[in-house]
C-alpha cells in the first residue's frame, strides 16, 4: 500500500511541477522533494525521468481508464471515441501538452513513444468501428483504413493545437467530423422506385 501511495505522490508533483516549469527545468531532484519520495524509491518506479513523463501523460490522457465504445451505433461510437477527454486535470493537461510537443520534437525517440502511446488506443477503437461499419453495410468497403484514419483524427488534433482556449470549436466537433466522414464514405440506401 505504501509503493502505491509513494507513486501516486510522485506522479501528482510531477503533474504539478511540469505544469508550472516545463518538462526541462523539472529534474527529479525537484520531483522527490515536492512529492517527499526519495529519488531511490522513484527510480524503482522509474527508470529514468522520460519513463516518468510518459506514465505523467497516460495518466493525464485518462489512458488507464478508458472507457469502452460499444454501444452498437457505429456512428455514435465512432464520435464518442473522437470526442473522449477525461473529466479530471483539464485545464493542467491544457498547460501540460506545449510541453511535452516542445520535448517531443526535441526529441525523437521520446515523440515516437508518446505518440504510440497516446494514439494507439484510438487509432485501434476507430478501426475496430470502421470494420463494423463496413460489415454492416453502412461503410464504403472501398476505404484505406491509413486515410480514413488521417481524415478522423486529423481535424481533432487540429482544434488541440490551434484553437486557444477560450476561442469557440463551432460545436460538437467530434460529431461533425463523423458527420462529415459519413457523407463521403457512407453507403446510402438505394432509393425505391416509384411506383407506376
Amino acid at each position: 500500500m505504501r509503493s502505491v501511495s509513494a507513486h501516486r505522490k510522485v506522479v501528482q508533483a510531477a503533474v504539478q511541477l511540469v505544469a508550472a516549469r516545463g518538462f526541462d527545468a523539472t529534474s527529479m531532484d525537484a520531483i522527490a522533494e515536492s512529492s517527499g519520495v526519495s529519488k531511490a524509491t522513484i527510480y524503482k518506479h522509474w527508470p529514468d525521468k522520460e519513463a516518468l513523463m510518459l506514465e505523467l501523460m497516460a495518466e493525464m490522457s485518462g489512458l488507464h481508464s478508458r472507457p469502452k465504445f460499444d454501444s452498437g451505433n457505429v456512428r455514435a461510437d465512432m464520435a464518442a471515441v473522437l470526442g473522449y477527454r477525461p473529466e479530471e486535470n483539464g485545464e493542467t493537461r491544457e498547460r501540460i501538452m506545449p510541453h511535452f510537443m516542445a520535448y517531443s520534437a526535441r526529441h525523437p525517440a521520446f515523440g515516437r513513444a508518446w505518440r504510440s502511446m497516446v494514439m494507439e488506443p484510438p487509432r485501434r477503437e476507430l478501426t475496430h468501428l470502421l470494420k463494423k461499419g463496413i460489415a454492416s453495410g453502412q461503410l464504403s468497403n472501398q476505404i484505406d483504413f491509413e486515410v480514413a484514419l488521417a481524415l478522423l483524427i486529423g481535424p481533432i488534433l487540429y482544434r488541440h493545437v490551434f484553437l486557444y482556449k477560450g476561442e469557440a470549436d463551432h460545436g460538437d466537433l467530434a460529431a461533425q467530423v463523423v458527420e462529415s466522414f459519413w457523407r463521403a464514405w457512407g453507403v446510402r440506401p438505394k432509393q425505391a422506385k416509384k411506383a407506376l
